[in-house]
């Protein structure tokens, strides 16, 4: 559109902007520092972004073009200097992803300048906890800095080595709460529902590492249908979470079947699917299994990005079509020390979150799983991120900060202070800039 045409209202864009009366600004946009790594959102290799994204079924665009800069496309020509060139079939396809995880540190030799304490921290931490990336995630790696924020959640750290006397193994006490292996009963409408061990990348900061990447914690038939039974027998459960692992490392008919289990039982209203493959390898995300999911809505999924460099165009993508297919998206960030412990980063991780129909639904503070305390903040890092939000930002842009309570406590939301005094009836509270203002109840 052009200033010289005219608008709704008989005037010209330029006419109806020379109206608008000169006040003062309301916020001040903020300054992203360019000499810290953890600020530097795209791949330096990368060379497109999301303009060329196909428009959907009905021909609506995946977010307005003006928008498309914000995400760049994971650059897997970095992968093909070593690999060779890598067709758009094999590159788009999750299991050839699958099959082409870097399980050894020589394997990131030709993409990567691999730190001689990167070497020593994977053959010292291999037989604790295996590594696993996606070539997708892998090229979305800085090559040259160890402290890259997606080399620092995939690539072992020596640091991991490090158990301290106030690490779990099961730091949620998820065990104790599991009446029939695979189901953690804890709060009283609703079951986590463990499906299987496996997951595209294994994340350094996992909570779960007692049972992630590990084949005997593998969830078979017999236990699934245990599980099932268990939910199916308990009536007050209405709210089913279906967790690993990554249950979409299951396949589409896998999960149709135990998804469709779910939704014969008459006292299950939703699920919810709890998954990082959005972030770690979004080709998962295909038409068909988007299709599979219509047929069992409502469908609820909860998806884990932390860093605003992890929100590529393939990530909006397949966003875009499980909100397509009716889901309704929610992002979990775990607060990791070196990663997103800035409000910066999180205000333009939300923002960007936004833009591909995820709301921001909870950040929690890094867990007490072992060898993962070099990741953990001080509580008030993350009380520090929620001043830096809350008024500064739309309220669909402010998550939850929670601590769940080691041991099976539960999630317990954490809040700056914002009431300053109360006395009966009369509550003094203040806002984001300060100001205190009375409020008395009737």
């Amino acid at each position: 559109m052009t200033g010289l045409e005219v608008l709704d209202g008989g005037q010209t864009r330029e006419e109806w902007l020379r109206r608008v009366p000169d006040v003062p600004s309301k916020g001040e946009p903020f300054e992203l520092p360019k000499d810290d790594v953890r600020f530097m959102y795209q791949p330096k290799a990368a060379n497109r972004d999301a303009s060329d994204l196909p428009d959907s079924y009905d021909g609506t665009r995946p977010i307005p073009s003006h928008f498309a800069k914000r995400f760049m496309h994971s650059p897997r020509h970095m992968l093909e200097a070593a690999w060779g060139p890598i067709d758009d079939a094999s590159w788009q396809d999750w299991r050839w992803q699958q099959r082409k995880r870097f399980r050894q540190i020589d394997q990131l030799e030709p993409i990567l300048r691999v730190t001689n304490e990167e070497r020593e921290a994977f053959a010292k931490s291999d037989a604790m906890f295996h590594m696993g990336i996606t070539p997708y995630y892998a090229a979305l790696m800085d090559p040259d800095d160890p402290n890259c924020p997606i080399r620092l959640q995939s690539v072992p750290k020596l640091a991991e080595l490090d158990i301290l006397p106030s690490d779990l193994e099961d730091p949620l006490g998820e065990e104790k709460d599991m009446p029939v292996s695979g189901i953690t009963h804890r709060y009283p409408d609703r079951v986590l529902f463990y499906t299987t061990h496996n997951c595209p990348v294994y994340c350094r900061h996992c909570t779960r590492k007692r049972k992630v990447s590990d084949p005997t914690s593998m969830a078979d038939k017999e236990q699934i249908e245990l599980a099932l039974a268990y939910i199916e027998k308990h009536t007050e459960v209405r709210d089913v979470v279906v967790s690993g692992g990554d249950p979409l490392s299951l396949s589409d008919e896998r999960l149709d079947y135990i998804l469709g289990r779910l939704r014969a039982i008459p006292h299950v209203e939703i699920f919810r699917m709890g998954t990082r493959n959005l972030v770690t390898l979004p080709q998962r995300v295909t038409d068909d299994f988007a299709k599979m999911l219509r047929k069992h809505q409502p469908v609820f999924v909860n998806t884990h990005f932390n860093h605003p460099k992890e929100c590529t165009a393939e990530a909006l993508d397949a966003c875009r079509k499980l909100a397509d297919a009716g889901c309704v998206i929610g992002n979990q960030m775990v607060l990791l020390k070196g990663v997103n412990d800035d409000w910066r980063i999180v205000k333009e991780l939300n923002h960007r979150l936004l833009l591909m129909r995820v709301r921001p639904y909870y950040i929690y503070q890094c867990d007490l799983a072992q060898g993962i305390s070099h990741f953990r903040t001080p509580v008030s890092v993350g009380l520090d991120i929620i001043e830096h939000l809350r008024g500064h930002t739309s309220g669909l842009a402010i998550p939850t900060y929670v601590i769940d309570a080691p041991g099976g406590g539960g999630k317990i939301p954490l809040q700056p202070q914002y009431v300053q005094r109360h006395d009966e009836k009369t509550w003094i509270l203040r806002n984001f800039r300060g100001d205190t203002y009375k409020y008395v109840e009737p």
